[in-house]
C-alpha cells in the first residue's frame, strides 16, 4: 500500500525488491546458452550497446570491482568477443569495443531473453499483461531513482 507523505509500505517495498531480484536471476539464466556467465553477458551487452568504453566506465556502469571487470574482459577477449585498443596518451587505459562475433552473440542473448519474456507474458491473462505493460514507465522511473540514490550518498555519508 502507498501511504501519502510516508512513501511505500515496507512490506510492498520488500515484495517489489524480491520480485525484481527473482526476475533478474531468471532472465540471467538465459545468457548461459551462449557460454557466458550473467556478468560476462551483461558486460558484453554494455560494450555492444554503448561502446567503445573504457575499463573504468565499464566498472562503474556494471557495478563490479576493477579486478572482476578485468577478469570478465579477459574472458571476453579470449573468446574473441571484444577488442582492447590501448589509449596512446595513457598506456594503462584501453578502449573496449565488440567484435562482429561479440555483436552476434549479444544479439542471440537478447533475442533469447526477449523470447523467454514474451512466452511467459503470453501465458498470463490479458489483464495482467496490460498491467505489466502499463507499469513499465513507473518501473523505468524507479530504476532511474535507484541509480540516483546510489550515485548520491545521504548527507554526511562517505562516498564509496
Amino acid at each position: 500500500m502507498i501511504r501519502e507523505n510516508d512513501g511505500m509500505d515496507e512490506d510492498v517495498a520488500i515484495r517489489l525488491r524480491q520480485v525484481i531480484t527473482k526476475l533478474a536471476r531468471q532472465l540471467n539464466v538465459s545468457s548461459t546458452g551462449e557460454g557466458l556467465t550473467p556478468s560476462q553477458a551483461s558486460v558484453l551487452g554494455l560494450v555492444v550497446g554503448r561502446g567503445p568504453l573504457s575499463i573504468s566506465e565499464l566498472t562503474d556502469l556494471e557495478g563490479l570491482n576493477p579486478t572482476m571487470t578485468s577478469r570478465v574482459l579477459g574472458v571476453l577477449d579470449t573468446m574473441g568477443l571484444i577488442e582492447r585498443t590501448p589509449d596512446p596518451s595513457d598506456l594503462r587505459s584501453a578502449s573496449i569495443t565488440a567484435t562482429q562475433e561479440g555483436r552476434r552473440r549479444d544479439e542471440r542473448i537478447k533475442a533469447r531473453r526477449a523470447a523467454v519474456v514474451s512466452a511467459a507474458m503470453d501465458r498470463l491473462p490479458a489483464a495482467q499483461q496490460k498491467a505489466i505493460t502499463a507499469a513499465l514507465p513507473a518501473l523505468e522511473a524507479l530504476r532511474n531513482e535507484l541509480a540516483r540514490a546510489v550515485d548520491t550518498p545521504p548527507a554526511g555519508a562517505a562516498r564509496r
